[in-house]
């Protein structure tokens, strides 16, 4: 830290309780009251430096003791005390830490040229503009002391010079600051090595990342650190480097955001109260520059969770989600686990806010030009690749919420029906959100399972989601239905694909004589292995489609047997009887009407279904016997 040394007899003030004392030998004809602080002291090395003082001390001349009230002298007695040893020429040392202090004193108290040369003010003054706005770490020391001097020091124009000294600084590269340089305490050549005593050592500097004011910046008290944030703004810095120094800040001095994760090594401050944390997050927030990506997501979901927690104003929640939004699909499932922290606690995490907050991004989606391409375009275009992710994200969000017994039905399915239809290549993570919520909500109605199960595309559930579906107890007899359809239409789809690729192999492999040389004789082995590979594969689709047949005929058989009872029992035992029915495994019991025509409908429609299903499989059983 630099310093300035002023003055050069020795120290003759000594402190007795709240009294200071002048030890030249002659008795004090004048008092100084500085609030609680007296300073009993001499008229004319006052009066010889100070055009106020002097004119106190001629008022107060016919005063059998003359006293001197300095109650509203800026920087209080410490102030003071200093101004005093320099009117009598004690020792005195001019640092970045006192500079400010004396400055406005002097000018309080009226220290010009025109009263003595080598004033107090031309002395701060030329320490300040020379010495300390030159340097970083002193303009920083300088700027926090102004935080107790206002309006004083924005008087005097020390609060703007020393921001603009700090903003020219962490705006520019400090290796360009010229040769030598004296930054951070090292000096550096023109060739880039560092110099010691002016003699190169041929060791390269540090190099500086764009960061390096962050930490210094986060001493100033907030009114100080939103100031050099604008200045920064309007000298044209970059947003990224904005937000990443008011988010070093937040993390400084808002303790929520520490509670769930860990933020890095910045050091925590737990000094503010709540109503001060909820103004400073507010404040940060209508600081923070709209761009998508100048803050981490997982940063801004932090932000949002303590302006929950802080109940912060609606508008700064609101922004916060638009932000979280436009980058949603940066953002991870933990950090999208956002508690409920309302009254109610209908839920246990904030559904309603991630509903919002995907509403943000599909908006901005469609407003970049965004619209419901086919699905070999998703599967395709990079471009799509954000709004799958997102889908993606939504469908794991809705597995972890659907164990939660007080989340309505509704409230469910208006969030996995907000996702578009195109961005789910497939279905498989809305499948398994939709069987943990039949899981948990145990209780609902046929008609509200069926409702749910809409959601689903059976088409594009994947052959492992088909053999699982088929199997589960918890979907409607209408899903299962469509599932084993879709899973029967996939399997002969790929049967023609293999046969396709076998034919093919077969058709492009020429018949020759003699003696084949290596790469034929490696090409002909690799063509055996895809044969054996292939032909395995048929084999397992023969039996899957055997499986099914005996399936179907066990499904008929019951059905015949069922129709028998129906005849001999009447429609009330019908009504009271639950119909076990098996697809691959026994699918959940169903509650069949209380009347004989309907049981007698529905037997109906569910034969003509079969029928149909067993001609299917008839047929493409024929059509593997014809291809082998």
């Amino acid at each position: 830290m630099a310093s300035m040394k002023l003055g050069s007899k020795p120290d003759a003030f000594k402190r007795q309780g709240q009294a200071w004392f002048c030890t030249t030998g002659l008795p004090s004809d004048v008092t100084v009251e500085v609030g609680d602080m007296s300073f009993h002291l001499h008229k004319f090395p006052l009066l010889s430096k100070s055009a106020f003082l002097a004119r106190s001390i001629e008022e107060n001349s016919d005063q059998e003791e003359c006293v001197i009230k300095l109650n509203d002298i800026p920087g209080g007695a410490k102030s003071f005390e200093l101004v005093a040893r320099f009117c009598y020429g004690v020792k005195i040392e001019l640092s970045p830490a006192n500079v400010v202090y004396l400055r406005c004193a002097s000018e309080h108290l009226e220290m010009t040229e025109e009263v003595a040369e080598d004033n107090l003010i031309a002395q701060s003054e030329m320490f300040l503009n020379q010495v300390v706005l030159r340097n970083w770490k002193d303009s920083l020391t300088a700027l926090e002391t102004c935080d107790g001097l206002l309006p004083h020091a924005e008087d005097l124009q020390i609060v703007k010079r020393c921001i603009e000294s700090l903003a020219s600084k962490a705006t520019t590269d400090p290796n360009l600051f010229g040769w030598p340089i004296r930054e951070h305490g090292i000096m550096q050549s023109p060739g880039g090595s560092v110099l010691w005593n002016g003699i190169s050592t041929g060791a390269r500097p540090r190099n500086f990342n764009a960061d390096w004011w962050y930490e210094d910046a986060s001493s100033l008290s907030f009114p100080m650190y939103k100031r050099l944030i604008s200045t920064m703004e309007s000298r044209g810095i970059r947003p990224e480097i904005i937000a990443g120094s008011l988010t070093y800040y937040a993390k400084k001095y808002l303790p929520g955001l520490n509670r769930r994760h860990s933020m890095g090594t910045v050091p925590h401050t737990a000094t503010l109260s709540e109503v001060e944390q909820k103004n400073l997050l507010e404040e940060i927030d209508g600081l923070l520059p709209i761009h998508k990506g100048i803050a981490s997501t997982k940063i801004l979901l932090g932000l949002l969770r303590t302006a929950m927690i802080l109940k912060a104003r609606p508008t700064c929640i609101s922004n916060l989600e638009k932000r979280i939004g436009m980058q949603l699909d940066q953002a991870t499932l933990e950090d999208l686990l956002l508690p409920n922290f309302s009254y109610t606690m209908e839920t246990l995490y904030n559904v309603e806010c991630v509903h919002r907050i995907l509403d943000h991004f599909l908006a901005m989606d469609q407003a970049n030009g965004g619209d419901s391409p086919c699905l070999d375009d998703v599967m395709a275009s990079p471009s799509l690749t954000p709004i799958t992710s997102v889908a993606k994200l939504i469908d794991g969000y809705l597995a972890e919420i659907a164990p939660d017994i007080n989340l309505k039905l509704p409230k469910f399915q208006a969030l996995a029906s907000a996702v578009p239809e195109y961005a789910r290549p497939l279905d498989d993570g809305l499948y398994r959100a939709i069987d943990i919520y039949l899981k948990a909500h145990s209780w609902l109605s046929e008609a509200e399972r069926e409702q749910l199960c809409r959601l689903l595309d059976c088409q594009k559930l994947s052959l492992e989601a088909c053999t699982h579906a088929a199997q589960n107890e918890r979907l409607p007899l209408r899903v299962v239905v469509q599932v084993l359809f879709f899973e029967q239409l996939q399997l002969r789809t790929s049967i023609a694909g293999c046969l396709l690729v076998s034919d093919n192999l077969e058709g492009s492999r020429p018949l020759r004589s003699g003696i084949a040389t290596s790469s034929e004789a490696g090409g002909w082995a690799t063509a055996v292995r895809e044969n054996q590979v292939l032909k395995v594969g048929m084999d397992n689709m023969r039996m899957r489609l055997a499986e099914l047949e005996k399936e179907c005929s066990s499904m008929r058989q019951e059905i015949e047997k069922l129709g028998g009872r129906t005849s001999k029992g009447g429609g009330g035992g019908w009504a009271s009887r639950v119909v076990p029915r098996r697809l691959s495994l026994k699918v959940r019991a169903q509650m069949c009407s209380a009347q004989e025509g309907s049981v007698s409908e529905q037997q109906r429609s569910m034969s003509a279904k079969l029928e149909k299903l067993q001609a299917k499989v008839t047929k493409q059983k024929k059509q593997l016997a014809a291809d082998a």
